[in-house]
C-alpha cells in the first residue's frame, strides 16, 4: 500500500490462480465503475428499491463470463444533481478485474442498465440505473462513445467517497491523487450508509 500520499495505479495483471477457470489466465485490466439509482422498478417481476437495483446489477457484472467483481463499497445517499425535484440517488463504486477492452466492458454495462428499467430521456434526469466506466487501468480514451477517466469524476463526491473507500491510494492517469480530490470536493448532503 502507498503511503503519505503516494498513488497506487490501475495495473494489468495475470488472473490470481483461484479464479483462472473463470477467466482463464489472461491478462486482465482493473476497472472502477460508478454505480447510481434513485428510482424504483419492476425487474422480473419484483419491485427494485434503489439499493435493490444496485445489488442486481453487481450481481450481474459477477455473472458476467469476463468480469470479476473484486470490491465494491458501502451505499452512499447522494442529493440528486439535475433537473426538476427527484428523489436522493443511492451511488456505490465497484472495482472490477476484466479481460474486455473499455468499449466492450460498456456493452454489457448499458445492456445492464437497460435490463433493469433504464430510459435515456433527460440528461442527468432520474434513472432506475447508472453504470459508468470511471477508471479503466492508467487509460486515457475520448471517443465517441466513451471517455475515460470520466470527465466528471473529479468533481463529484458522490463518487470519490466510494471510490476512496476501497482504492484510498489510487491516482488518476494525470497523476492526481483521490484522497487529495476529496478534500477539495463537497460532500454536502452526501451520506455513508
Amino acid at each position: 500500500a502507498a503511503t503519505d500520499g503516494q498513488c497506487t495505479e490501475s495495473r494489468r495483471q495475470k488472473t490470481p490462480p483461484s479464479q483462472t477457470q473463470k477467466a482463464q489466465d489472461r491478462l486482465m485490466a482493473l476497472a472502477y465503475i460508478g454505480l447510481g439509482s434513485n428510482l424504483s422498478d419492476t425487474v422480473a417481476g419484483q419491485e427494485l428499491d434503489s439499493r435493490a437495483q444496485l445489488n442486481l446489477a453487481i450481481d450481474s457484472l459477477s455473472a458476467h463470463p469476463h468480469i470479476l467483481v473484486s470490491k465494491r463499497s458501502s451505499f452512499y445517499q447522494t442529493p440528486a444533481i439535475g433537473p426538476g425535484e427527484q428523489p436522493n440517488y443511492i451511488n456505490a463504486v465497484a472495482q472490477l478485474d476484466s479481460q474486455l477492452a473499455p468499449l466492450d466492458l460498456l456493452d454489457p454495462l448499458q445492456s445492464i442498465e437497460n435490463q433493469q428499467g433504464r430510459v435515456r430521456t433527460v440528461r442527468w434526469g432520474a434513472r432506475t440505473l447508472d453504470l459508468d466506466i470511471l477508471l479503466y487501468d492508467q487509460l486515457i480514451e475520448n471517443s465517441e462513445r466513451l471517455t475515460v477517466p470520466h470527465p466528471r469524476m473529479h468533481e463529484r463526491g458522490f463518487v470519490l467517497a466510494p471510490l476512496s473507500e476501497i482504492a484510498p491510494d489510487l491516482c488518476l492517469p494525470n497523476g492526481e491523487n483521490i484522497q487529495q480530490l476529496l478534500a477539495n470536493c463537497s460532500m454536502q448532503g452526501i451520506v455513508k450508509l
